[in-house]
């Protein structure tokens, strides 16, 4: 509805705002969806509609998760189970999970003291002071490449962490974490423990947001495992995962020879009903979009 957010109208509604005078207006241009004056009205609207040649979907996608990907708010705003996740910077906190994994990453390539968490779970306070800040100290076309809004930030979700090469001073928006030595260990090891490198250069039109090397976030194994090998992004492996339905799952082979079974199931609008073998280990959660993951690990 004009001016009025999460009210729902009817078809005779519709109808009738439709007819009002100034509220269906012609382009200037073609209609191209990629010229200027579409992209200004798709920054505005609630709903897109389009049809554009098969050949352009992926040009089309690109723009809608850069300029919509901000209506998925984070829907869940309270953060349980937080915990340091470095026992030297008490102040930084994690999920539970995501800290301990960390942790086992950071021993695994014997990381020492050269690498130091930056930030990690924000409130909603603090990041609007984050973002009001760097609005004001960098500006509005830095603060929007790389400081998410908020309640749309990860680290909101404690899932998040920012990590940096422990120098003697250490820029809090942009910490350095550079391609080699223990860093890129670190990079390297990630994903076997359920964290990927989060915002990558070459998935800048896919994410909407710049390359970021040093933000990392937990997703859960083997996600990160399909996520490396496929070479997807977190916007990307959402749609990869609605293609394996509970009659299409998506098989995953341990190194050991154990298998895992992935799929999607879409929310309903009230209660959605997901039956699990019984005496299996397994895991949902939701894409925070439309649906639920649902993991299942087999025995051998």
């Amino acid at each position: 509805m004009p001016g009025k957010r999460n009210v729902e109208a009817d078809d005779e509604t519709i109808k009738e705002v439709l007819q009002k005078k100034n509220t269906v207006k012609r382009l200037r241009g073609n209609g191209d969806f990629r010229s200027e004056e579409c992209i200004e009205y798709l920054k505005e609207c609630d709903i897109c509609c389009t049809n554009p040649p098969f050949s352009l979907f992926a040009s089309l996608f690109s723009l809608l998760v850069k300029y919509v990907n901000a209506e998925y708010p984070l829907r869940n705003k309270k953060a349980e189970s937080l915990i340091p996740a470095d026992m030297r910077f008490p102040d930084i906190l994690m999920k539970r999970d995501a800290a301990h994994l960390l942790q086992l990453i950071l021993e695994k390539i014997c990381a020492g003291n050269a690498i130091v968490p930056v930030s990690g779970y924000r409130s909603l306070k603090e990041q609007s002071d984050i973002w009001n800040d760097s609005r004001r100290e960098n500006g509005e076309d830095f603060t929007r490449k790389y400081v998410a809004l908020p309640n749309h930030s990860e680290h909101q979700t404690g899932l998040a962490i920012d990590l940096g090469s422990n120098e003697e001073e250490i820029d809090f928006i942009c910490p350095d974490f550079p391609y080699d030595g223990i860093c890129d260990a670190f990079r390297k090891a990630a994903p076997d423990y359920g964290f990927i490198e989060r915002y990558t250069k070459d998935k800048e039109a896919i994410t909407g947001i710049a390359h970021e090397p040093w933000h990392f976030r937990y997703v859960g194994y083997p996600h990160s495992k399909i996520m490396q090998e496929k070479g997807l992004s977190l916007e990307e492996y959402t749609h990869f995962m609605k293609a394996h339905s509970e009659d299409k799952k998506y098989h995953f082979a341990q190194s050991h020879g154990a298998e895992i079974e992935v799929y999607y199931v879409p929310a309903e609008d009230d209660n959605t009903l997901i039956e699990i073998p019984e005496n299996c280990i397994h895991q949902i959660y939701g894409n925070n979009v439309d649906g639920f993951v649902v993991t299942i690990w087999n025995k051998v």
